[in-house]
Parts: structure tokens; C-alpha cells; sequence
């Protein structure tokens, strides 16, 4: 009998991968695991888990915006926006992170897949093709602002339901991202003379 067990386990130990590897999933997306002990009711986790998904697929689109534009700008102001837009993306991936793991440590299974990213998300899809950059920005704004007011109604609703930890990750570092990024892109559209300042009486306001 000894001698059986110790020929099975050499014939189970193989230094081949074992590729084309498939099996039913362990847990199906929209759902959240049943057993969890951090004191918050599953009907609450699933609530949450569904909010964040809108949010995690928004961030990753937003995200991609900016990667897209950081490639395609163009124009006098290239260099400095080259360098923002990639910044701003590196900012929006540590988001996506940040959201992802919030989802599966509630329980529940984030989206992950760009196929799965573009049917959920609510940011329009932008052309193939360069646009100029008051219509990156404006693309941008415009992303940001479908997050930023996803998250002042997701914030409350997580405290609501005593979902704290969901609350502060949305206000402290979801929406204040946002909310920066938003600034830094507003200025680049404000029209300024470049080079000289405009005589009092040709300047127009408003």
C-alpha cells in the first residue's frame, strides 16, 4: 500500500503546465458572498457592489480617455498636456484599483473586461480618429462629471446604509480626485492672451 501511494505521487508530480485549463465559475458576477463577517447585511453588499460597478466602469473608461488623449494632443500645447493627461491617467488607474477591491471585499465580483467595461459604462465613446484639444477636454470634462455626480448621491447612500468604509473611499478619494482633475482641466480652457495683455477698453467679460 505504501509503495502504491508513493508511485501515484510521482506520477502527480509533473513539471508540464497543465494549459487549456477550464471549469464552471466559482462565483457568478451580480452576486456577493453569503458568509462575510464584516457586519453589513448581504441585501446592503449587493446594493453597494452594483454601485461601484457603475462607478469602477466609468473610471476605466475615463481612464482609457485620458491614455487616448495623452497619445493623440496636439498643437502649441502639446508637451505640458502630454505630460497632465498621462498623469491624470496614472491617477484614475490607482482609482480603478482602489474600486475593484472595495467590490470583492464586499463580497462581490468586479468588472474587469473591456467588452464587459464598454457595455456598462454611461461615458460616450469617443472616434478613433484625433479631435483637437478643446474637444479632448471637453470629452474629459464631460466624463468626469458623470462621475463626480454619481458619487454625491453614492456617498450619502453608503452612510445611509451604514456602509462607511464605501462612503469615505467614494468622498476622500473617488470624488476629491475628480473634483482636482476637473480644475486642472477647466483652466486649459479659459481664453487668455498668450503673449500680451488685451488695452482695457478690448477686453470683453463674461
Amino acid at each position: 500500500m505504501a509503495k502504491k501511494d508513493a508511485a501515484s505521487r510521482q506520477t502527480a508530480i509533473n513539471a508540464q503546465p497543465r494549459i487549456h485549463q477550464r471549469a464552471p465559475e466559482i462565483q457568478r458576477y451580480g452576486t456577493v458572498s453569503h458568509a462575510l463577517p464584516i457586519a453589513l447585511d448581504e441585501p446592503v453588499r449587493l446594493e453597494m457592489t452594483e454601485q461601484l460597478n457603475q462607478v469602477l466602469a466609468d473610471t476605466m473608461t475615463l481612464r482609457d480617455l485620458y491614455k487616448k488623449s495623452h497619445w493623440q494632443v496636439a498643437g502649441p500645447t502639446f508637451y505640458q498636456l502630454h505630460l497632465l493627461f498621462d498623469k491624470h491617467y496614472g491617477e484614475q488607474a490607482e482609482l480603478v484599483d482602489v474600486i475593484a477591491e472595495r467590490i470583492q471585499l464586499l463580497g462581490g465580483i468586479s468588472v474587469a473586461m473591456a467588452a464587459d467595461v464598454a457595455e456598462t459604462t454611461r461615458i460616450g465613446r469617443p472616434p478613433r480618429g484625433r479631435e483637437e484639444v478643446p474637444v479632448q477636454i471637453s470629452r474629459l470634462l464631460d466624463a468626469h462629471q458623470i462621475i463626480i455626480e454619481h458619487c454625491r448621491t453614492l456617498g450619502p447612500r453608503a452612510s445611509d446604509l451604514g456602509d462607511d468604509g464605501t462612503n469615505d473611499m467614494i468622498v476622500s478619494q473617488v470624488l476629491r480626485t475628480n473634483e482636482l482633475q476637473v480644475w486642472f482641466l477647466s483652466e486649459h480652457l479659459v481664453e487668455m492672451p498668450l503673449v500680451h495683455a488685451l488695452e482695457p477698453g478690448m477686453r470683453k467679460t463674461g
